[in-house]
């Protein structure tokens, strides 16, 4: 992140800038289409359902106040998850969603 300010017009520019990706999501390609990775993690009671790069934490933060790191926000979560625009953050094929609170 890095900040500038001109005084001039009295504004603050916040810049946001985040590695390339690419390979992490290749590799969520990948695990995914791994059953015995999936069922293995299930088995081992250490289920690995997706990796969520800064980028996309960062958005759904800025943008529907959503927390990946809050409990609270735990079914909103698996709910982008499971959509169809996000399933390629996902490590697996198979569906999750917490139990309501």
């Amino acid at each position: 992140m890095s900040m500038d300010y001109n005084p001039d017009t009295d504004t603050t520019t916040v810049i946001h800038e985040f590695d390339d990706v690419s390979a992490a999501l290749d590799r969520n390609k990948a695990l995914a289409n791994d059953s015995e990775y999936t069922r293995q993690g299930i088995k081992d009671g250490l289920w690995h359902y997706a990796f969520i790069p800064n980028s996309i934490i960062h958005k759904w933060m800025i943008e529907e106040g959503i927390n990946v790191y809050r409990t609270e926000d735990e079914r909103k979560v698996f709910q982008k998850l499971n959509s169809p625009e996000y399933r390629y953050l996902k490590t697996t094929t198979k569906h999750h969603m917490p139990r309501p609170t």
